[in-house]
Parts: structure tokens; sequence; C-alpha cells
């Protein structure tokens, strides 16, 4: 069965490394059919989230950005990717700011399949924990039936490409094939 797959890419450079691997998992899952989607977050305008508490009554954010646009297809998705650079042992503002933002409508994205890419100039996968961790506070405590599916560690990217050359790039591809 077809999935509708969105993912959003955090990375402030096109085809930087875990840009690199978003765009590897949704070629595999397209090749399998599924409908992806991809987001670039740094193409969209979204502001940091205001703490004002509207949305928790009206479930609107009173910001006018895009991440309503966002927003719409997160809740639409039936898998959710979500791709970041690895900075200073935590997801990069980027990805950090999206997720502040689903709060009016974070209720609805529920029982979904999440993957998680990252990307470090680090070896070891253990640093990169910290940023899993901020992720799965989200997905795991936050919405409602959602499922981790599957990481993917592209470790040893200091400088844009570098990430060619990592078996990350084939573990992206399969893990999007097997979606």
């Amino acid at each position: 069965m077809s999935k509708k797959v969105l993912i959003l890419s955090s990375s402030f450079r096109k085809n930087g490394n875990s840009d690199t691997l978003s765009n590897q998992f949704a070629k595999g899952a397209e090749e399998a059919g599924n409908k992806v989607e991809k987001i670039f977050i740094n193409d969209f305008k979204i502001n940091y989230c205001r703490g004002c508490g509207v949305c928790n009554t009206t479930h609107k954010c009173v910001i006018k950005d895009d991440m309503a646009d966002i927003l719409d297809k997160m809740v639409n998705a039936d898998v959710i990717v979500m791709a970041t650079p690895v900075y200073f042992y935590n997801m990069n503002g980027q990805m950090k700011t999206l997720i502040d933002r689903t709060v009016p409508r974070y209720e609805e994205i529920r029982n979904k399949d999440f993957y998680f890419i990252v990307a470090a100039a680090d070896t070891s996968h253990a640093n990169m924990e910290r940023t899993l961790e901020s992720f799965r506070g989200f997905t795991e405590d936050c919405l409602e039936g959602t499922k981790e599916k599957g990481i993917i560690y592209g470790t040893g990217a200091w400088q844009m490409g570098d990430i060619k050359n990592s078996p990350a790039m084939q573990e992206a591809y399969e893990m999007g094939r097997a979606v």
C-alpha cells in the first residue's frame, strides 16, 4: 500500500550531508511506490514560538508565516522523516523551531511512523544520542501512537559532500524502500 511520506530537512545547505541522506531516503521511498514530499525547511518562513498560549484553545497560531501549511502536511502524512545536521550535540535551530511551532495541532499528528536522519562530523553514534532523545521527547512524549521506525547515522561528515562515501547513503536508500 502506498504511503504519504513527508521529509522535513532542516539543513541550511541544499545537498549538505543530512539533506543528501534525505534525498537518498526519498529515492528509495519513491521507487517503492510511495508518494514523497520533501520540505527543505530553510526555504520557508517559520518564526519562533512566542509562548503566548492562544493556540492552546484556538488550535491556530497567531503568527502568520509558512508553518500552518507545513502542519497540514504533517497531519496528512503517514510517515514523517526528520533530518538534521547535529550542531553541538543536538538538532539545529530550524528543526527545533519547527517542532516548537507544532503546538497548535500536535494532537492531530498521531499514529505516524517516524524516521530520523542525523549527520555530524563526529564518528560516534553515542554523541548523537542527545539529538535522538530530543526527537523522541517530541514524538514519544507529545504525539499519540507514533512509532520510531528507523535511524540513519551520517557520521564522519564534516565538509559538504563527505557523506557520499558513507555506508549511510545505502542505509538511507534501503530504509526509504522499506517504508
